[in-house]
C-alpha cells in the first residue's frame, strides 16, 4: 500500500504516522526468506554404506539415535577425526553421514561396533566402504 491509498483511506491521519505505516510495511516485506539446507541425492564420499540384510537394518535403525552417539564415541576412541551426523535405511543396507570422509581404519571400527551392537559374528554385516 502506498502513501497516497493510505492517506485516501485516512485522511485525518497526520503524515508522521503515514510515515511510521509505511516504514513497518516495507519492514514487514524485507524479511529475509527462510531457507532450507539440501543435500543431493546422489552419493556422497562423506557416506558410509554398510551392506546388511533387512531383517538386521530394521533392528540397527530401530535405535539409531543411540547409535549415532555410540559410534562418535567409538571413533573418537581410536582418534579420529570423523563424526557421524546420521544414520538412515536404504535398499543397500544402512547409510551412515559423516562430517568427513572416512578413513580405512574408520570402516573398520563402524564395522566392529555395528557387529558388537547387533551380537552377530557372522557375515550378515559385509565390510563397510564409501559409495
Amino acid at each position: 500500500m502506498n502513501t497516497l491509498k493510505i492517506k485516501e483511506a485516512f485522511p485525518n491521519l497526520p503524515n508522521k504516522k503515514i510515515d511510521t505505516i509505511q516504514k513497518v510495511i516495507n519492514r514487514i516485506n524485507d524479511k529475509p526468506k527462510l531457507r532450507l539446507n539440501m543435500t543431493t541425492k546422489g552419493p556422497s564420499h562423506k557416506q558410509v554404506i554398510v551392506p546388511i540384510n533387512s531383517d538386521l537394518s530394521k533392528r540397527f535403525i530401530k535405535d539409531s539415535a543411540n547409535y549415532v552417539t555410540n559410534i562418535n564415541r567409538a571413533l573418537k576412541s581410536i582418534k579420529s577425526n570423523v563424526c557421524t551426523d546420521f544414520i538412515c535405511a536404504d535398499t543397500k543396507g544402512i547409510i551412515i553421514s559423516t562430517n568427513s570422509v572416512a578413513s580405512n581404519s574408520d570402516l573398520q571400527e563402524i564395522e566392529k561396533y555395528i557387529k558388537n551392537s547387533l551380537q552377530i559374528n557372522n557375515n550378515s554385516v559385509a565390510t563397510p566402504r564409501l559409495p
